[in-house]
């Protein structure tokens, strides 16, 4: 592969509910659900994008709203190894909600109300389209694959496209390589009318489809009997499953679209393409669906961003960077443990606000502290660390991040100015750049080094209470000059990151 598979699409947070039913309502003959366990997990195009991840190089153009919900499918995401790149979503996430007993589905629970309006791709989301191996278009009706821009980008590509088709979304861009419609929806979108055995209505609207489109090919999926393909011939190509099961097929159709793309990818034939997507979306309902296909860290992702108070989580950030994205305003984000606030943290925090209209600060969490920096950190726990910094007037919003590094909660986020206090650049010189500045150039972001008061260091006055000692203040420098650290035997100077600590 000489670039990454690309999916583009919608993507909806999904959240299986599981539980026993026992009893019926009293005030209504309806079954009680009581819960027992839930897990959360990209849907639509970020679950087809999981898929592929498991075994290639794999980038998600999705537009993700500045809610709750946007904060979570970022962390998970993230987490199984999606490169996310996020066009601005007005409104709400969609959510799907699945209640569950024994295996089977209750009932389903759709919110999150009319879909909103994407904005347009960043220089960089139209430069990973023109490099990428392939493209799938994972379509679930909600308004990314119309996006003028993407469209002009996706009918521009040199890369295989294959296009999952949704009812309610737009017509494929001439030239796709292969459209993959299940019997339903090839049926609606060619205008089929009923008449003659499964395999002639399915051949009737698969090539009707094809010629309508303009598309290479068309894949008619089949359910457990395989799929047919029709593409430039009279006669179709039907590919039979390898095995029979039962089971739930819950995203059985984003993981045949994500293998034939994939396979696409890899330089496989269109018909050995099929071959493939078939098998893997065979063996993905027998072997349990969504509920096993899944890698851990998507089954186990801890929530990214938790609450807490006025001005923190992700529904206060969400609404702070919303409404300064409304009024056009810039958005200014930081981040760092900020264990033992002191004054070189304000200092900076103080810098960074003056770069934009809000400061959402980023601070990792107690287990994100303890795997950075040793079982005896952190001194003060997540939510007092959020909620002093919450205090200052200076911030204008906190999230707290399990992770090691903010990448989730600034893929959500996408900031304008992202900012570290330290010594990474001094305006000469070929210093090292910031860790996040790659991934707020998906955006059209920015990333910038303030200075910081020289002399605090929380390692240090960590060092200090322990052994009984008094650190030193920073002694004035001359005038016109920053003021110079107390005589010390600490070293060079610190790191950005030492200097967020």
């Amino acid at each position: 592969m000489r670039g990454p598979l690309v999916v583009v699409g919608d993507t909806l947070l999904d959240r299986d509910v599981e539980g026993v039913v026992n009893r019926l309502c009293p005030d209504s003959p309806v079954p009680v659900l009581d819960e027992t366990a839930y897990a959360d997990r990209p849907g639509g195009a970020g679950l087809a994008a999981v898929f592929a991840a498991a075994g290639a190089e794999v980038a998600l153009v999705t537009a993700l709203a500045d809610d709750a919900g946007a904060a979570r499918l970022s962390c998970l995401l993230t987490a199984a190894g999606v490169q996310v790149y996020g066009l601005p979503l007005a409104g709400t996430t969609p959510e799907k909600i699945r209640l569950r007993a024994r295996g089977r589905v209750l009932l389903r629970h759709d919110r999150g109300g009319a879909a909103g309006e994407p904005g347009p791709p960043s220089e960089a989301v139209l430069r990973l389209l023109a490099g990428a191996s392939a493209v799938l278009v994972s379509d679930y009706g909600r308004g990314v694959a119309r996006q003028p821009a993407l469209r002009a980008a996706l009918a521009a590509t040199r890369a295989p496209v294959v296009w999952d088709p949704h009812p309610r979304g737009p017509v494929a861009v001439p030239g796709v390589q292969l459209v993959t419609p299940n019997e339903a929806e090839a049926r609606d979108l060619a205008k089929v009318p009923p008449g003659g055995s499964r395999l002639a209505v399915a051949a009737r609207a698969g090539q009707g489809l094809r010629d309508r489109w303009r598309a290479g090919a068309v894949v008619v999926t089949l359910g457990g009997d395989g799929a047919l393909l029709c593409s430039a011939g009279s006669t179709p190509l039907m590919v039979s499953a390898p095995l029979s099961a039962e089971g739930d097929t819950c995203g059985a159709g984003d993981r045949f679209a994500a293998a034939a793309g994939l396979a696409l990818a890899q330089g496989a034939l269109v018909s050995e393409a099929v071959q493939a997507a078939v098998g893997a979306a065979s063996a993905y309902v027998a072997d349990g669906g969504v509920a096993t296909a899944l890698p851990a860290p998507v089954r186990a992702c801890p929530p990214v961003l938790v609450g807490g108070g006025e001005r923190i989580g992700a529904a206060a950030a969400g609404a702070v960077v919303a409404e300064v994205r409304a009024a056009g305003g810039t958005v200014v984000a930081t981040g760092g443990c900020f264990d033992l606030l002191h004054a070189g943290h304000v200092a900076t925090l103080q810098a960074a606000r003056q770069l934009g209209d809000c400061l959402v600060v980023c601070v990792n969490s107690d287990a994100s502290v303890t795997a950075l920096k040793g079982p005896d950190r952190p001194v003060i726990p997540q939510g007092d660390r959020a909620r002093l910094l919450a205090a200052l007037g200076c911030v204008d919003a906190v999230v707290v991040f399990d992770e090691t590094t903010p990448h989730a909660a600034l893929g959500w986020l996408r900031p304008d100015i992202w900012v570290k206090g330290g010594d990474y650049a001094t305006g000469v010189g070929d210093g090292p750049a910031l860790p996040e500045a790659e991934l707020l150039r998906r955006w059209g972001g920015d990333s910038v080094v303030v200075p910081y008061l020289a002399g605090r260091s929380t390692t240090e006055m960590i060092a200090a209470a322990r052994g009984g000692r008094r650190t030193a203040a920073p002694q004035p420098g001359p005038a016109g000059t920053p003021a110079g650290p107390a005589p010390s035997t600490a070293g060079p100077a610190r790191t950005t990151a030492e200097g967020a600590r």
